[in-house]
């Protein structure tokens, strides 16, 4: 287990995380999310040990996060990860087997062949979404105790994001690994995620379950045959509301079926109740004030 605890980080006189606590759990998958800016990179640079707390502390298996001590429990896949000038694949590994020696050389070449790379060509001479899918192969073949990832998905095309959240949930289930994925695409972290934390300003204004904070929320759309605007709506707990001409779309806070009687007091020509996404959750912990009721 990873405890992170009242961690606090500045850079000069901006505090980029102030008082975040957050548990890992093994065989656990997390999401971290928040508008950009909001602390994700920092955070996780905090846990891997490349930036050092200005306040509060990190806690690994119960001990300090120390690289020289527990450095190999824990691998960091930032969204810019270094290679030099020569690094191909094979460079690449022998690099990292020097810190996790668990790394399994044939399940590599396979995983790498598998994925149609040369594993002789020079990172700087593959595209981004080459070398992005290459450390995301490595990642998996680390088999580590704890996986943290920034923007993991960032340049992968469709068939080599499926294949990594599959490689990801295999982790966790058959190898008890903690993943704690930092990333803009909700869609996908609403498929695999079993929790999620919510950074904004650099601080945690949400965290949890996902779908128990998800069932928190309602969405409709709806359409009117009059002129109508927000005032329509007032005294109901609307988290976001969108209009165009007579059409609305609203996210409220509390039991579908209680809206749904509350809003067809508003004479609407069409009701339709739409599915609760990871994003509207985000829209209503960043735009709306908060979720709990």
């Amino acid at each position: 287990m990873i405890e992170v605890k009242n961690l606090t980080k500045k850079f000069g006189k901006t505090e980029v995380l102030s008082d975040v606590s957050l548990t890992l759990n093994e065989g656990g998958v997390m999401g971290l999310v928040g508008v950009n800016g909001a602390g994700k990179s920092t955070l996780l640079r905090v846990i891997s040990g490349v930036y050092t707390p200005d306040g509060g502390c990190v806690t690994v298996d119960g001990e300090p996060r120390d690289p020289d001590k527990n450095g190999n429990k824990i691998f960091f896949l930032p969204d810019d990860p270094y290679y030099d000038y020569s690094t191909n694949a094979m460079k690449l590994f022998d690099l990292y087997k020097v810190f996790y020696p668990r790394i399994d050389r044939e399940a590599y070449v396979k995983a790498v062949s598998d994925a149609g790379l040369d594993p002789k060509k020079p990172l700087r001479a593959c595209s981004k979404g080459m070398r992005r899918q290459l450390f995301a192969l490595l990642a998996l073949q680390v088999r580590p105790k704890y996986l943290l990832l920034d923007e993991a998905f960032d340049g992968l095309d469709v068939r080599a994001r499926a294949q990594f959240v599959r490689g990801l949930g295999e982790l966790a289930d058959r190898e008890g690994t903690a993943v704690l994925v930092a990333s803009h695409s909700l869609r996908e972290l609403s498929d695999f995620c079993d929790s999620y934390v919510l950074i904004d300003g650099g601080r945690i204004v949400s965290e949890g379950a996902l779908d128990e904070q998800l069932e928190k929320l309602c969405r409709f759309s709806l359409a009117y045959d009059h002129e109508i605007g927000r005032a329509l709506f007032a005294g109901l707990p609307v988290v976001h509301f969108a209009q165009e001409g007579r059409f609305v779309r609203l996210l409220l806070k509390g039991n579908a079926d209680d809206m749904e009687k509350l809003l067809e007091k508003t004479l609407p020509a069409v009701m339709e109740r739409r599915e609760v996404r990871f994003e509207d959750l985000f829209i209503g912990e960043t735009e709306g004030g908060g979720i709990e009721p």
